[in-house]
């Protein structure tokens, strides 16, 4: 079984992929000790962690390398969030996503916001955009297509047609080649298995602080991943025990 079938064969909807995301090679590493079966970056640590901010700001030679060292020290499938594909045009993106399927990762997050802009992409748009991400990486690449609606909207703003739209946009994604749809900003489990019913997609969703899974993979969902968290809590762990010895004096 190739790297690529192997990953896409551990979304099972009802016992999820857990990615608890990393942003570098040596939290890849701690990662993979802890039994993770595949690994995965989150945007904003991997961007925070070469010194750059989060939304495409990494230069795509330091993305690209960063992929290929984590790569380097872990035996599982590694997964890059790939945020917008670092492109606005076709061209761009099928570019981009055959220099990053080079590399050697198996799959990619990719999602409908427009970085610098405002909103999300159009539906035809973006299933236009995934279908040159499918173009451009190869056929057996896991895009995990993201639709930010959810995450775009306060908890209270969430409602039944925004949920229409996420099933609309779920299946224009499918059709344009997506392997999976990942739902950030939603943690409504009934909502989540309803777009788990309807699209009969691999679904990734992020749980809500100290959230359990098991509700989540009741709800059917086939991927479950932690976004920059993992990352906020080891620099908030790193900055406390940096303070207390600093600050050895009292």
């Amino acid at each position: 079984m190739s790297a690529f079938e192997t990953f896409t064969a551990l979304h099972v909807p009802g016992d999820p992929l857990i990615i608890y995301n990393c942003w570098d090679p040596g939290s890849a590493v701690a990662i993979a000790k802890a039994g993770a079966k595949a690994i995965a970056t989150g945007s904003y640590g991997a961007a925070g962690s070469l010194g750059f901010g989060d939304g495409e700001k990494v230069p795509l030679d330091l993305v690209f390398d960063n992929a290929t060292r984590i790569m380097n020290v872990v035996d599982v499938p590694v997964s890059i969030d790939f945020e917008s594909g670092y492109a606005r045009d076709e061209a761009g993106i099928t570019a981009n996503l055959a220099s990053l399927a080079a590399t050697g990762a198996v799959g990619c997050n990719f999602e409908d916001s427009v970085i610098g802009g405002d909103g999300v992409y159009p539906i035809a748009t973006q299933a236009d955009r995934v279908a040159a991400a499918r173009k451009g990486a190869g056929p057996a690449f896991f895009i995990n297509a993201r639709i930010d609606l959810y995450l775009r909207a306060p908890a209270e703003q969430h409602n039944a047609s925004m949920l229409d739209e996420t099933v609309d946009r779920a299946a224009a994604y499918m059709a344009a080649g997506a392997s999976g749809i990942f739902v950030p900003g939603l943690r409504d489990t009934t909502a989540i298995a309803e777009i788990v019913k309807r699209t009969g997609a691999l679904i990734n969703v992020i749980p809500g602080p100290g959230a359990p899974t098991k509700p989540l993979a009741d709800a059917g969902v086939a991927r479950v991943s932690y976004g920059g968290s993992p990352w906020f809590a080891a620099m908030a762990w790193l900055e406390e025990h940096a303070r207390a010895a600093i600050d050895w004096k009292g």
